[in-house]
């Protein structure tokens, strides 16, 4: 129900308007026109007013009360022969214009139409305002002295256009910081777009870089622009960009020295100013000297290289960052969770984390999900028992020997390997595969096959 200052000083009107609102939403009101409408807007919230156009004093008045309540539209009512004052009060700040005589139809559609339009521009507003400080470099918990180097360096940088090469763990919160860099820097009001050089194939990356002309390949019905195109003036992240292959390594190269690169299957060459974040948790020397990594690239985003320290090197961030993710987790599921027990928190401090900020995340998700409590308990938290994984992806997992293992063994043991990458990874699918040394499409079939499941399985992503 919406409150409606309804501005008229003929009662017939003012009878018309309060029928037309009938019982949906609640009108007051204020038939003694100019005097002391001020002072009451001042007072009180509305969500709409309606107001009597009767000559150019109110035409001013609209004026004033959009300065008072920039957030409540205002909707003037007059009669047809007064187009010009009407033309007047929209230009300062009326939202909408409803004749004389108007039927309780034509005032609820336009009542609605008002509510909507506010509707939807205060959750653009809520998000900017959200979007402000979810990237707000003073929100980041960071209380151990290698987070505090890691935010200062990365303060300094956000002033600037360098070029930066951000390396660390999986789960660390590369990302996260890559928009913290872009939210604070000049280009805050440009795009940031964000690409997973790890998810997609060569071509489709190509593609999604770099756009492409119409009848360039096969389903290429029409030209696209790329995302460095898309991102023009802002700024591009590319994440796990040591998966990234040597003929796009070059392409990104020439864009990295001339801001400049073709769409596939074109031949215009096109200029943009972007800049480029880079994120790996691959050791890039190690790819260089195995030739699956550009030296000449490597030193082009290595301009500014800033290393996330793992969480379990940052010990004194552990119970502060908690209760972050605890307080955000327990707003998305609407449960009154206020702490963590003292055996939670040890739990949390002796344990390695090598899933990082992302696996602490997911296991407070799921113990604020199986909680019945106000505190969380160690009944209610899963720690796998895992080794913390090093930099580079982990070799694939021995085969176990065949020759003594009958068929009903070696399943259990096939089952028992997986179920084990499966808790290393967090549950991640396509991780797991990755370390047991097989496409995601054999590990689904496997899971089906051994019937593994998961009380809060995630997507891949």
């Amino acid at each position: 129900m919406a409150r409606v200052l309804i501005i008229e000083q003929d009662s017939k009107w003012q009878n018309v308007l309060l029928r037309g609102l009938g019982k949906a939403h609640e009108g007051l009101v204020w038939p003694d026109g100019e005097v002391g409408v001020l002072a009451k807007v001042t007072r009180e919230a509305f969500d709409i007013i309606l107001l009597n156009l009767m000559n150019d004093e109110r035409v001013h008045l609209i004026e004033k009360i959009c300065k008072i309540s920039p957030s409540t539209p205002v909707i003037v009512t007059s009669h047809i022969d007064r187009a010009d004052l009407v033309v007047r009060a929209i230009k300062c700040g009326a939202f909408d214009y409803l004749p004389k005589p108007y039927s309780d139809q034509k005032i609820r559609l336009v009542v609605e139409h008002a509510l909507e339009h506010q509707s939807q521009k205060n959750e653009i507003d809520y998000l900017r305002r959200q979007q402000d400080v979810l990237y707000e470099f003073d929100s980041i918990v960071a209380e151990s002295p290698s987070m505090k180097d890691v935010i200062g360096m990365l303060k300094k940088l956000s002033g600037t256009d360098s070029t930066i090469l951000i390396t660390g763990e999986t789960g660390t919160g590369k990302s996260f910081l890559s928009g913290t860099v872009h939210f604070n820097s000049k280009r805050r009001r440009k795009p940031f777009i964000k690409i997973n050089c790890a998810n997609i194939s060569e071509t489709l990356l190509e593609s999604e870089l770099f756009g492409h002309e119409k009848g360039a390949f096969t389903g290429a019905v029409k030209t696209r622009s790329g995302r460095f195109e898309q991102a023009n003036g802002g700024t591009v992240f590319l994440d796990e960009i040591g998966e990234m292959s040597p003929n796009l390594q070059a392409k990104l190269l020439r864009v990295l020295e001339d801001r400049c690169f073709e769409r596939v299957g074109g031949n215009q060459t096109l200029k943009v100013d972007i800049r480029i974040i880079a994120a790996t948790n691959r050791i890039l020397e190690d790819l260089i000297a195995t030739g699956k990594f550009r030296e000449d690239l490597y030193y082009r985003i290595n301009v500014a290289r800033v290393h996330l320290p793992p969480l379990r090197e940052r010990k004194r961030c552990l119970e502060s960052l908690a209760k972050h993710l605890l307080g955000k987790s327990c707003r998305e599921m609407k449960k009154g969770v206020s702490g963590f027990s003292s055996e939670v928190l040890e739990a949390f401090k002796s344990y390695g984390w090598p899933g990082n900020i992302r696996q602490m995340a997911n296991v407070i998700e799921m113990a604020v999900l199986l909680e019945e409590g106000s505190v969380i308990q160690r009944s209610s938290v899963t720690l796998p028992d895992v080794v913390i994984p090093q930099a580079a992806p982990a070799p694939a997992l021995p085969s176990p020997p065949v020759q003594q293992q009958s068929p009903k063994s070696l399943d259990d043991h096939e089952k028992t390997l997986i179920l084990r990458a499966l808790e290393a990874n967090f549950w991640s699918q396509k991780h797991a595969a990755e370390q047991l040394g097989i496409t995601p499409r054999a590990l689904n079939y496997k899971i089906r096959k051994f019937g593994i499941v998961h009380p809060h399985w995630r997507k891949n992503k």
